[in-house]
């Protein structure tokens, strides 16, 4: 038997959870660190009550339609957190921490002149997903995610609300006839 590879940045956990009414039913997270220290991501799907002009009104018009604040998760949900794909993939500029690829983190603290010509698209979160050393690895264990690739159309995309079954339905076997259910399959 193969050995299970340990959750790496840059990987979606997309939720196998339906009828819970609890903040990750229906998530697509995107892992944005693992290491002995336990995970922390980013929800790709959830929109925040708050609008963005009210908190970071000179990022509005930077970030990657829709121009919204989204629910990175249920902790720290004061915080910001900025994933931002740079412009030039070769460059790091000041500020921006690479998850994967050209995608990563941007301090909300650089100057919005700055990021407004270093970054193709951007999209801001309040909160963020985190998980101790060892429960990510034991909510596998148990079935709560499935693990897959991330595409820029993932992170970036016009409808969050339709992520989570598109990115089912690409991974094909049973997780595609996941995204077949109705959102309440006791109506069923």
């Amino acid at each position: 038997m193969k050995p299970v590879q340990p959750p790496a940045a840059g990987e979606l956990l997309v939720s196998t959870t339906q009828g819970t009414n609890d903040f990750f039913e229906h998530a697509v997270v995107l892992l944005l660190d693992c290491d002995r220290d336990g995970a922390l991501g980013v929800t790709l799907n959830k929109l925040d009550e708050t609008p963005l002009s009210a908190v970071l009104p000179e990022w509005v018009e930077l970030v990657a339609p829709p121009r919204v604040l989204f629910s990175g998760g249920p902790v720290s949900q004061h915080g910001a957190v900025c994933v931002a794909k740079v412009a030039d993939p070769i460059e790091e500029p000041p500020g921006w921490r690479r998850v994967i690829g050209d995608i990563g983190l941007l301090h909300l603290d650089t100057p919005v002149e700055l990021a407004a010509g270093g970054y193709t698209a951007l999209r801001i979160y309040a909160g963020y997903s985190g998980w101790a050393p060892g429960q990510l690895e034991a909510e596998l264990a148990q079935g709560l995610w499935y693990r897959m690739d991330s595409r820029e159309e993932d992170i970036f995309t016009a409808d969050p609300s339709g992520l989570w079954r598109r990115v089912l339905r690409r991974h094909g076997g049973t997780p595609a006839l996941l995204s077949t259910w109705p959102p309440d399959p006791q109506l069923n």
